[in-house]
């Protein structure tokens, strides 16, 4: 299993997991804990229970570059084109737009 840890401004938010089954992702304790902060998407509101889809979650996908870009990415850091979550551990580290990142869990 694939583990990842996702910010919102440098705040932990939740983990991101993939397994032969799909994706799972649940926001930790402390952010569901604090009114103050948002759900990152309006299709993944805050609440306990995990998320989970056969599919990379569509909020996470559109995270990912398109066309040319993806073709550069995946060629230059050779990624295959359809592995969608190793694409965003390796390219949602930083300046993503919406102030939201992925890191692997090492």
């Amino acid at each position: 299993m694939q583990t990842a840890r996702v910010y919102y401004r440098d705040t932990p938010v939740g983990t991101l997991s993939r397994d032969p089954e799909g994706y799972v992702f649940e926001y930790l304790r402390d952010y569901l804990g604090n009114p103050a902060m948002p759900a990152i998407s309006l299709t993944l509101p805050k609440q306990e229970a995990a998320f989970r889809s056969t599919v990379l979650f569509p909020f996470f996908f559109g995270l990912l570059a398109e066309g040319e870009n993806k073709a550069l990415e995946c060629r230059l850091l050779r990624i295959d084109e359809n592995d969608h979550f190793t694409r965003l551990l390796r390219t949602c580290t930083a300046d993503t737009i919406g102030g939201i990142t992925v890191r692997a869990i090492s």
